[in-house]
């Protein structure tokens, strides 16, 4: 889990990006939000985008955000069971990945609001299914692939 910040506003005020990637498939979801989202309205994301769609991981690695060091997300994750691990900067054994996942979907976000002329957030649930549809060689297919047992079927040219 890491957040990118610093993004334009999008009509709908948000403003960053909540990026959790699944480290056995690769399959990463962008959750849009405001950087002034509480701790309950991150949790209340978390349980509704990750949670509805994969259960509930049994440990989750991220950086030393406060938001990730609270109480209130610590208290969270012992309920739920799931063991919390924090990165060390510049360690790039725990947090390469999702570094890496966040430098690609900066390129994508770039070539969308580019290309298409609009709002980064628009062209979000797109960005999402090219990065999850695309072949990772860390695990030799895409991660859809992974994450499903067969390929997808692509609307996109």
């Amino acid at each position: 889990m890491d957040f990118v910040s610093g993004l334009p506003l999008a009509p709908s005020k948000k403003n960053s990006v909540w990026v959790i990637v699944d480290r056995l498939t690769k399959c990463a979801h962008f959750l849009p939000m405001h950087t002034t989202y509480t701790l309950d309205k991150l949790a209340e994301l978390y349980i509704a985008e990750i949670g509805r769609l994969h259960g509930v991981p049994k440990s989750i690695v991220s950086d030393r955000d406060p938001r990730f060091t609270s109480r209130f997300w610590e208290c969270l994750h012992q309920a739920l069971g799931t063991r919390l691990n924090f990165s060390t900067s510049y360690h790039p054994q725990s947090d390469g990945q999702s570094e890496r996942v966040i430098q690609v979907l900066e390129d994508m976000l770039r070539c969308c609001v580019i290309e298409f002329q609009g709002s980064w957030e628009k062209h979000f649930p797109l960005v999402e299914f090219a990065y999850n549809n695309s072949y990772q060689a860390s695990i030799q297919m895409a991660p859809y692939e992974a994450l499903y047992g067969r390929k997808c079927r692509t609307p996109l040219c």
